[in-house]
């Protein structure tokens, strides 16, 4: 690799951590879920995808954690363009991503301590080096008191801070969380993204999926807009939530 494309590469991986160029994706061959999309986020941002139900969140939400391959156009995470990426070597970019999933897939046989440390537990970590970070981590979400609680007896709202922590309890480059105020009432949505906006104050960056258009709204974050499988952005604006 020439000194110019080496400079190139580490430009853009210091400025982007993720990148799509008209990336478009179906299922089987039935017709674009995602078509032509193009868009970059940078380092430290936080931003929220919209769109209707069916308009292809979730879908892009899976091309990002490697849980899906585009039909077109190409995608970089982290620098790196996903097409030319060993087999073997993405198990160490997605140990980057936490992912709050919609369906949150705690475990529920066992209690929360264990479901926000497994993350740590499968990478081989040892028990006694990451007892103390999983207690104050619960403690940050407010499950400091349920940490032996069994996922099915906590109330919606614990549940999703539960499958929160479990997210970035491996301190991930970038959040993406998938519907996460789609469950829980209006003072637990506000609770839930007070969570993730000190999150990205500590310097992860945040990508949510939702349908929220008033969160959204209010938040003043910038927006990418999913309808009919098209793509548009809108800036940041003045947030009107603390």
């Amino acid at each position: 690799m020439s000194r110019n494309a080496n400079a190139a590469a580490t430009n853009f991986a210091a400025d982007e951590i993720v990148r799509f160029d008209g990336v478009s994706m179906r299922y089987g061959r039935g017709p674009e879920v995602l078509s032509d999309l193009s868009f970059a986020l940078a380092p430290g941002t936080f931003h929220f995808v919209t769109g209707p139900s069916g308009a292809g969140k979730s879908s892009l939400l899976k091309l990002i954690y490697l849980a899906g391959k585009p039909s077109k156009g190409t995608i970089h995470l982290f620098g790196q363009d996903l097409a030319t990426v060993a087999a073997d070597k993405r198990p160490k970019l997605r140990r980057r991503i936490g992912v709050v999933f919609q369906d949150l897939r705690l475990l529920d046989h066992l209690p929360a301590f264990d479901n926000a440390a497994l993350p740590l537990r499968i990478s081989g970590h040892k028990a006694a080096d990451y007892r103390g970070d999983v207690a104050e981590l619960l403690n940050w979400v407010g499950l400091g008191s349920r940490m032996q609680a069994l996922p099915p007896t906590l109330a919606g709202g614990e549940q999703q801070r539960l499958a929160i922590a479990r997210a970035v309890v491996n301190r991930p480059d970038l959040l993406l969380a998938d519907e996460p105020t789609g469950n829980v009432d209006h003072e637990m949505a506000l609770r839930i993204f007070r969570l993730f906006v000190e999150l990205n104050r500590l310097g992860t960056t945040v990508l949510i999926a939702t349908h929220d258009q008033d969160l959204v709204a209010r938040s003043g974050r910038p927006m990418l807009h999913l309808e009919d499988g098209k793509l548009s952005q809108r800036p940041a604006s003045a947030p009107v939530l603390p």
